[in-house]
Parts: structure tokens; C-alpha cells; sequence
């Protein structure tokens, strides 16, 4: 495991241009002004990564509206599962808060024999970061320029087509075993240890298809080294409008959206969790921050608290079922 701590200060506090204004320092129910000191935003991945990185952008953009500095720190291991720990058995006090996402809210539960925390009763979920489509996309020499193409062709030769993802039990991996599942094809799975090496051996040729997020696959797609087929969500993608969505290519009902959030431990005081909400929420809601998720391939978010946990709910359900079908183990 490793774990590193970086502070992210007060500057541009004199910038505040009224987003969550009146948020900094709201009373809770037991009479004390939060938030009276630094707040830790715990990061359940390395530096540098994709929820690292929105983890920083958020605490900057929090940092005037709140009147506090926040510390980001960073645990890694374990797929997520160390870091989310550590988020869980911190005091719910409003001081910790721990970035969630996928695979440690719906994933990783079903995947380990004892991640060790439930999310579904350990956390409080706040609301999303990010929400991204994915898109199944195949070598330019495969001969399927169709969903129902590549359908067929795997019908044709059960077992035969490869796809590749980050690893097992990845967002990638159970898209293409709901996909799968869905459609009664059979393929092998190629597991990497990242999602980099994944695409450049399909961009190679060495598989069929992957399934990735829009920020990785795009420059391969538009160069034409890569066809994208379909995106994952219920929604065309408004970066690859000509591009159908599942349902739209002949898999109805298939709906997969790789996400990232902010949850509190369990036990955290409600009117903590609606100040921290809202500040959040104002923040998520400006121009800026919708053209900096944009330009990742995602939108930013900001559901409420109770639409945050009801899809937690839904998702690892659905996901855990797959999981369940596959009889997929962590390795």
C-alpha cells in the first residue's frame, strides 16, 4: 500500500464569484461551525490518476468556498478496496471524505472475497464527479462494422474473437461480459495490468475489441486506426454523435456508464453532508467545470445524495449478478 498527502490551499480565496457563497462555516445540528479545519479527501489510487486528478480539481475549486484547505491523500491497493477502507473507519466527523467510484461501490464487493466494507451500508454517498460513456470499439481489420456484425461473427466462431480490458473485474471487462451475457456470444478475455497497453495492442490488431472510456479511444477512432461500434450508454455521446448507442444497435437494454463520486463515512451528520452537497453541487453547476469534464469525454455531474445511493444500489446489484454469472474472482 501507498499512501501520500498533499495539501491543497486557501489561494484564490478572493475568487469566490458567489459559487456556494454563504456555504463557508454552516452550523450542524450539534451547535459547532463547520468546517473549522482542514478536510481530507482520501484518493483510493496513485497520484496522477483519473480520480486523483478530479479529487484535486474539486478540493481547489472547494477550497475558497469553504474557507478551509483540504488535504488529498493518496492509498493505493487492492483495486481501490485499501483506500475505501481507510475512508470508512475514519471518524464521521465531516473532516474525511473518501472518492468512490465504480468499481469500490459496485465491483470490487462481488469480485473480492472480503474487500472489507460494504458500500452499502458503511458509506454515505454525496453525489458524482464524473460520468463517462464508454465505447466498444474494434481493430479497423476486423470485418464487423456493426454491433450485430460482430455478433455475428462471434456466433460464427464461439470462443475464437479475444477483447481485451485494464484487468479483471475492471468497468471494461464487465461492460464486455454484460455484453456477453446479453447477446449469448462467447470470447476470450485478454487482462492487462493498465489500460494503456490494452488499447495499444488493440490499435495493433492482437484483439478483437476492447470496450474503454471516450478519453482514451477517441485520437484512434478519428485517425481510423480504430472503429468504434457502439457507446455503453443510454445516451449518444455528444463527442461522437454519429456513433448509435447499444439499445440503438440491437442490444436493448444494455446501459453501462463508468462514474466516480465522493462518499462520507457512515454516520457523518446529515446537515454536514447537505452543506458539503451543496457546495459541491454550486460547483459542479458552472461553465468551467462543465468544460473541464468535458474535456475528458465526461460530464460532471451533481446528483443529489438519495439519486447518488439509489444508483449504487441499482449498479451493484446489476453488476454483482454479472459478476455472480462469470464466476469472476479478483486475482
Amino acid at each position: 500500500m501507498t499512501t501520500r498527502r498533499h495539501f491543497v490551499s486557501l489561494s484564490g480565496l478572493a475568487a469566490l464569484s458567489g459559487i456556494g457563497a454563504g456555504l463557508a462555516g454552516p452550523a450542524w445540528s450539534q451547535g459547532a461551525a463547520w468546517p473549522a479545519k482542514p478536510i481530507r479527501i482520501i484518493v483510493p489510487g496513485g497520484a496522477g490518476g483519473v480520480t486523483d486528478i478530479r479529487a484535486r480539481w474539486l478540493a481547489e475549486k472547494l477550497a475558497p468556498v469553504l474557507g478551509q484547505s483540504f488535504l488529498i491523500e493518496n492509498r493505493t491497493g487492492a483495486g481501490g478496496n485499501l483506500g475505501t477502507v481507510a475512508g470508512v473507519r475514519s471518524a464521521p466527523d465531516g473532516y474525511t471524505f473518501v472518492i468512490v467510484h465504480i468499481g469500490t461501490m459496485a465491483i470490487n464487493p462481488h469480485l473480492y472475497a472480503n474487500p472489507g466494507y460494504d458500500p452499502l451500508k458503511d458509506l454515505i454517498p454525496i453525489t458524482r464527479l464524473g460520468v463517462g460513456p464508454q465505447a466498444l470499439a474494434v481493430h479497423k481489420d476486423v470485418p464487423a462494422r456493426t454491433v450485430a456484425e460482430l455478433v455475428s461473427l462471434a456466433k460464427a466462431k464461439p470462443g475464437t474473437l479475444t477483447f481485451n480490458s485494464p484487468g479483471v473485474g475492471t468497468p471494461g471487462h464487465l461492460a464486455s461480459c454484460l455484453l456477453m451475457q446479453m447477446t449469448g456470444i462467447e470470447a476470450t478475455h485478454v487482462p492487462y495490468k493498465g489500460g494503456g497497453q490494452a488499447v495499444v495492442d488493440l490499435v495493433a490488431g492482437h484483439v478483437t475489441w476492447t470496450i474503454e472510456g471516450l478519453t482514451v479511444l477517441k485520437p484512434f477512432i478519428q485517425d481510423g486506426r480504430l472503429r468504434a461500434l457502439a457507446v455503453t450508454t443510454g445516451q449518444r455521446a455528444k463527442t461522437l454523435p454519429d456513433v448509435p448507442t447499444m439499445a440503438e444497435a440491437g442490444v436493448p437494454g444494455f446501459d453501462f456508464t463508468a462514474w466516480a463520486g465522493i462518499a462520507a463515512p457512515a454516520g457523518t451528520p446529515k446537515p454536514i453532508i447537505d452543506s458539503f452537497y451543496a457546495a459541491i453541487a454550486g460547483v459542479l453547476a458552472t461553465a468551467e467545470a462543465r468544460a473541464w469534464f468535458e474535456s475528458f469525454g465526461v460530464e460532471p455531474g451533481g446528483d443529489q445524495p438519495e439519486a447518488f445511493a439509489a444508483l449504487v444500489r441499482t449498479e451493484n446489484a446489476k453488476l454483482g449478478e454479472v459478476i455472480r454469472t462469470m464466476g469472476l474472482k479478483a486475482d
